[in-house]
């Protein structure tokens, strides 16, 4: 074999990076998730973002009658008003007398006295049969 062809060969990868290792790929994750945090405050803070809710206007309920349309109560200085939401518009039906209630907060099942999950199983396999 010709020796300046076998020096030209052993050339070729020599000056190509080398990969980069775990430390780098961890970096480069941690470097991209501090973008997402800086751009998420970032729009958060900058004014005329949608994301922070009004203090004049507040969204008590919402209900869905329809593919487009939605009956909504909003509550507009301590007065609630009830508004028919459709594509074509919005239209007050109602001024409501009295406030709605609040909404009952959601139960947390007590974890320690759910029933055994295998014996309703055989019971439920047995009244099927």
């Amino acid at each position: 074999m010709n020796l300046p062809a076998l020096i030209a060969t052993a050339q070729v990868g020599q000056h190509a990076p080398g990969t980069p290792g775990l430390v780098g790929a961890v970096l480069a994750l941690l470097a991209v998730l501090a973008l997402v945090v800086a751009l998420g405050w970032l729009l958060r803070r900058l004014p005329g973002s949608s994301f922070r809710q009004s203090e004049a206007i507040r969204l008590v309920a919402s209900v869905a009658v329809g593919a487009k349309e939605r009956v909504v109560v909003l509550e507009v200085n301590g007065e609630q008003l009830l508004l028919g939401v459709t594509a074509g518009g919005i239209s007050r039906l109602h001024t409501l007398d009295a406030p709605l209630p609040p909404p009952t907060p959601m139960r947390v099942p007590d974890l320690k006295n759910l029933p055994n999950f295998a014996q309703l199983l055989q019971q439920r396999l047995r009244k099927d049969s």
